[in-house]
């Protein structure tokens, strides 16, 4: 009796995934049923890694708003409530990125806040 050998298709499947698992430590790397497992982790370990990453951008953005204020004389807390009572819709991204790369363009927006507050 023969052993079944299953054909392109599932071959094309596996060397996908193996291909996928290259550089992983032991039976992970080149036995399917391990790959498989350990690559499934890694899609929930890259799914959770998305959000966890938008998390810690935010706290980052924030840090340096918070940084760039206290350098003009204010707090985060009361730039981003004199901000939202003057009409200035700024996301926390282009704050961020006008205290780091336009320190003259953040003063001038503390100073507004601070006539709106």
């Amino acid at each position: 009796m023969s052993r079944v050998k299953r054909g392109p298709y599932p071959r094309r499947r596996h060397k996908r995934v193996l291909a996928q698992v290259e550089g992983f430590w032991g039976g992970r790397k080149n036995h399917y049923r391990q790959a498989m497992h350990v690559l499934w982790k890694s899609w929930q370990y890259a799914y959770v890694g998305r959000k966890l990453r938008k998390r810690d951008m935010r706290r980052l953005w924030i840090t340096r708003i918070n940084a760039a204020c206290r350098q003009n004389g204010t707090t985060y807390s009361k730039l981003i409530a004199s901000l939202k009572r003057a009409g200035v819709e700024l996301d926390r991204k282009v704050l961020a990125d006008m205290a780091v790369a336009d320190s003259a363009a953040f003063q001038q927006l503390t100073q507004l806040a601070a006539r709106a507050g």
